[in-house]
């Protein structure tokens, strides 16, 4: 019960992350000890159907690893519908302590993922730049509109489950690229089934298939998948630094003005053209409460047993 309850904050935390946009559950999980298995257990799914048609349930459930993905989703379902108010509030009333965290978060995890990597190389080089590039242009792509149309939040879901697994690439700020993140968002607050369950089913297939595709990678190619997934973290913290000026805004489907464009500012410069306190103090703290909180789930991930042995 202690491992389910664990394995279920740790959705939770995955589930809270992926609303935020330009912070991905893929970074949580990894920073938490699940990620391998998580890739395993989601593309070891289709491998059970077979034997679930057959009656042989007890055997699906293992090859699934049911008992794993279902607390874990459930974790993170239980986050998302419940502090998607909160989290909006948080993003539009006090964005600077809001992302300062999270830059703190994904600063400590590049750290963390880099130190899996066995061997250093210019092969490794090259992939850990080619990830920083990746993810440094995904942030300062200018947003597109798709429509709110099935068949959109359908291929939706599918994009964006696939950045959400992957650390450092926001699942949330691919929605807002694609301009549907205030509609899945607003679903999500309304409880519109419609639209939740279009955009579900686009991420489960999304999920299936890309999940095994990046387990297989891992597996073939380690240290060069893990070079540019540190690549994708350090370029995403672009997006995640919390002093901005927005250059350009957009009137979303509900006639709210968001931003469309933003530069990263220094406090200073921050403080000057806007005339708001940076809150560079309080930044501080919270950027080190977020160093702080990885190191500690590392410390603990690492006195346990891997978590799909115990669920």
């Amino acid at each position: 019960m202690k491992n389910a309850l664990l394995l279920y904050a740790k959705g939770m935390a995955m589930g809270a992350a992926d609303v935020v946009p330009g912070v991905s559950g893929g970074t949580v999980a990894f920073i938490t000890g699940i990620y391998d298995e998580l890739l395993r257990s989601i593309g070891a799914v289709p491998n059970a159907v077979g034997p679930l048609l057959r009656g042989r349930v007890s055997e699906a459930w293992r090859i699934a690893n049911a008992g794993f993905l279902l607390v874990l989703f459930a974790g993170i379902l239980t986050s998302v519908l419940s502090l998607a108010k909160l989290i909006t509030y948080l993003l539009e009333h006090h964005p600077i302590p809001v992302w300062s965290f999270f830059f703190g978060l994904i600063l400590v995890s590049v750290h963390l993922v880099s130190k899996e990597i066995q061997r250093r190389s210019l092969s490794r080089l090259v992939s850990l730049g080619l990830g920083i590039g990746f993810a440094y242009w995904i942030t300062v792509a200018a947003p597109m509109q798709w429509s709110a149309s099935s068949i959109s939040l359908f291929f939706a879901g599918a994009i964006a489950i696939c950045a959400m697994i992957l650390p450092g690439i926001s699942g949330s700020f691919i929605l807002v690229l694609l301009g549907l993140y205030p509609v899945v968002l607003g679903a999500v607050k309304a409880l519109d089934l419609g639209v939740m369950l279009t955009f579900a089913a686009g991420c489960l297939v999304g999920l299936l298939s890309f999940a095994r595709l990046l387990s297989w990678v891992l597996q073939r190619w380690r240290d060069l998948t893990l070079a540019f997934l540190t690549g994708l973290m350090l370029g995403s913290l672009n997006k995640v630094w919390p002093w901005k000026e927005t250059l350009n805004w957009r009137v979303d489907s509900h006639g709210d003005r968001v931003p469309l464009l933003e530069q990263n500012l220094l406090p200073g410069t921050y403080g000057d053209l806007t005339g708001q306190d940076p809150q560079l103090l309080l930044a501080i703290l919270l950027a080190v409460a977020g160093i702080a909180l990885v190191l500690g789930l590392e410390w603990f991930a690492g006195r346990r047993q891997p978590m799909a042995e115990t669920v």
